[in-house]
């Protein structure tokens, strides 16, 4: 567990460190239950779906050169492998496996299926609260194994010992299912998705580690003819050690060739991160946040195989959006998404999606747009008003950190936007925006609009000057640029206007009508004037971040890029000098 104040939050805004869970129990692994009467009795952590090591061990060996893995978000921390700096790996004694049993419920069969035969899939990783030490691999296997555990090393011949890794299994009944695919004759009265979390602290930053999942009779290490399963990652360095990096970010991207074709090129740009802004896979096709959505588990699997290749490698931090409320899963419908996910969630306990970090000087923010959502209320509120006041504290600390030049802020629905289809959201315009003036947040990123819209810089809900493809903003005297990339995948979307984009430029003077959603359920058309590119067709966007240098100001360089590689638009993010 990373370890916070009451809020989450460490009161010097320092990056919070991590600890081993005073709740930490023994016992099995215990399913995320789609029903609330058939829930078992809850993990010791408390959290839905997270599961616990069976000892509750924590080394002691130094901070510098420590590697401990284990359940985020509440699971204990296991001893692993100390990575020194210099590259060398020396063993520690392994945890205690946990039975069989541990893993999950038994196949039902009278044959139970090997290990050896049920190869892991769908490897994804993040970073925790601080990316320069903190990283989750994550994973699924296609039935219960024993013994499920991560190797890393800094050399991809020396991987180091097996140190256990969490399992989260998902349980969803297939009667309220609408399968994509067709089902055997002999249809099982459930699913049960079996996904994995090695909890990584004490890196080394700026450091490549490689490594390997598996489980007992599976292990790419003593079978040599896997060693092409191995994966890497890399920390990110320190704060104010590092030189410039590029983050990529989409929304909606869904499962199919435009999905693909996107997340290569993710792979071919080779970022320090990625962010999705929501809508990850369309398993809950209809997104309304109620138990009437058609909805097929395992096109989660799909998503996760379609992806690997790039998360696999390159950190995904994602947010929640509308079609991620899948009701079956608890009160909050987020049940699935904490048994697939291991995100920082350090705003308070269980704020799923909800959490900040930083990564160099760029300080960032994922919300939960479903909180403040009119056009699809299902969790409108279920904070309980815990999360603009969270958002303005975190905003306050990243801009009194002389440190910290840019501050991104990304979640799925659309602050502002003119496409139609699921309009601008007023309660992001209400609750939000105006914190977004007040501290000067440079770039905010939505979905949910399956199109590329960038505005003019927005002040008090206004544009404050023309900012064609091309061009520069500076902030502190212009405003806050939000986007829109929902060209992740997803079916696409219309404007009520035409095109206009970076080398395709249109007469764009005249008001633009912009829907919005009220409280009340009702809808309003209100006539904007700062929609300055829009674009129909897939793609995402990439920020180069370049640092200040002797004589030169901290800048972020932002593009779209569509399937080809070219750009449809570009500007440049410059702070004034008035920045903090």
């Amino acid at each position: 567990m990373f370890e916070t104040s009451a809020h989450g939050e460490r009161p010097d805004g320092a990056a919070p460190t991590a600890r081993p869970s005073e709740n930490s129990g023994s016992g099995p692994a215990r399913p995320v239950p789609a029903e609330q009467h058939e829930r078992p009795a809850e993990p010791a952590s408390g959290q839905e779906g997270h599961t616990t090591p069976p000892d509750g061990t924590a080394s002691r060996h130094s901070r510098r050169g420590i590697l401990r893995i284990g359940a985020s978000g509440g699971a204990a921390w296991a001893a692993g492998t100390v990575l020194l700096p210099g590259g060398a790996a020396a063993a520690v004694a392994e945890p205690r496996t946990a039975p069989a049993a541990a893993a999950g419920p038994a196949v039902p069969s009278a044959v139970r299926t090997a290990g050896s035969a049920l190869r892991p899939f769908g490897r994804h990783i993040n970073f925790g609260a601080d990316p320069a030490r903190q990283m989750v691999v994550s994973w699924q296997v296609p039935a219960a194994v024993a013994d499920p555990f991560i190797r890393i090393g800094l050399n991809p011949g020396d991987l180091g010992n097996r140190v256990r890794a969490e399992v989260r299994p998902l349980v969803s009944k297939l009667a309220w299912q609408h399968p994509v695919e067709d089902q055997p004759l002999v249809k099982p009265k459930k699913v049960t998705q079996y996904h994995l979390h090695a909890a990584l602290d004490h890196l080394v930053p700026d450091t490549t580690y490689y490594y390997v999942v598996g489980h007992r009779g599976y292990d790419p290490v003593a079978q040599g003819a896997r060693l092409g399963e191995v994966a890497s990652f890399r920390t990110a360095p320190a704060p104010g050690h590092g030189g410039a990096f590029t983050f990529t970010a989409f929304g909606d991207q869904g499962i199919g060739y435009n999905a693909a074709a996107t997340s290569n090129l993710i792979a071919g740009l080779d970022p320090a991160f990625h962010l999705h802004m929501g809508d990850l896979c369309y398993a809950n096709t209809e997104g309304g946040g109620t138990r009437s959505d058609k909805y097929d588990a395992r096109v989660w699997d799909s998503f996760f195989v379609q992806n690997e290749p790039v998360s696999s490698r390159t950190p995904w931090m994602i947010s929640m959006g509308n079609h991620e409320m899948e009701a079956w899963y608890g009160e909050d419908g987020y049940g699935g998404m904490r048994a697939r996910y291991a995100m920082p969630d350090n705003a308070w306990e269980r704020s799923t999606g909800i959490y900040s970090w930083r990564y160099q000087n760029v300080g960032l923010l994922s919300l939960d747009g479903n909180d403040i959502c009119f056009n699809t209320p299902a969790n409108l509120d279920y904070t309980r008003g815990k999360q603009t006041p969270w958002l303005r504290r975190r905003l306050a600390a990243f801009r009194a950190d002389p440190t910290i030049d840019f501050i991104v802020v990304y979640f799925h629905q659309c602050a502002y936007s003119t496409c139609h289809d699921n309009g601008a959201e007023l309660g992001a315009q209400q609750d939000w925006a105006p914190l977004f003036d007040r501290y000067q947040v440079d770039l905010v990123l939505n979905g949910h609009n399956h199109v590329y819209e960038r505005t003019d810089p927005i002040r008090g809900g206004k544009a404050t000057r023309k900012l064609p493809s091309g061009g520069t903003t500076d902030p502190v005297a212009d405003g806050t640029t939000y986007v829109v990339a929902g060209g992740g995948g997803g079916g696409l979307y219309k404007f009520p206007v035409g095109d206009t984009y970076l080398g395709h430029e249109k007469p764009n003077d005249e008001p633009v009508p912009m829907v919005v959603s009220t409280r009340d359920g009702h809808e309003q058309t209100v006539k904007v004037e700062w929609s300055r590119v829009r674009y129909t067709g897939y793609g995402l966007v990439t920020v180069d971040v370049t640092p200040a240098a002797a004589g030169r100001a901290a800048q972020l360089k932002v593009r779209c890029l569509i399937e080809d590689g070219s750009a449809v638009d570009e500007f440049t993010v410059r702070r004034g000098r008035r920045g903090h």
